[in-house]
């Protein structure tokens, strides 16, 4: 069981980016192929940029072609949590991060095996921790 993180939107604008922020407490996206991890090969862990959860491995990261960084699994399924999306005229299937709450990005199910899966995520809701 994780811990939940909580903040007061006061506390997260002081503590992100105003892109940071954007998308992860209220939701945004990216623009495609402008995120600093989207084509991004270091090894490592991807951890939420708001609470520091370890999200992602570099060992399921894949080129999609979206222009966001992919994965096709999480690190593990107790720190990723999926919503419904039914904004912009779409039902997606969003991930937040379960510590934090914080906006992620979608997952697809158009991925490679083993899991058929893609997590596109936004590079601004991630924190590359590179292995030494």
């Amino acid at each position: 069981m994780t811990d939940k993180v909580a903040k007061s939107d006061e506390d997260w604008k002081k503590t992100l980016t105003p892109e940071q922020y954007e998308i992860t407490r209220k939701k945004g996206t990216e623009r495609a192929f402008t995120g600093k991890y989207h084509d991004c090969h270091t090894a490592g862990t991807y951890k939420c940029v708001c609470c520091g959860a370890e999200l992602f491995s570099s060992d399921t990261k894949f080129d999609s072609g979206s222009g966001w960084p992919s994965f096709w699994q999480p690190l593990s399924e107790n720190q990723v949590a999926t919503e419904t999306d039914q904004a912009h005229g779409m039902v997606r299937t969003e991930v937040v991060c379960k510590s934090c709450g914080a906006h992620l990005g979608h997952v697809f199910e158009d991925g490679p095996k083993p899991t058929n899966l893609r997590y596109c995520i936004n590079s601004a809701s991630l924190d590359l921790d590179e292995k030494k």
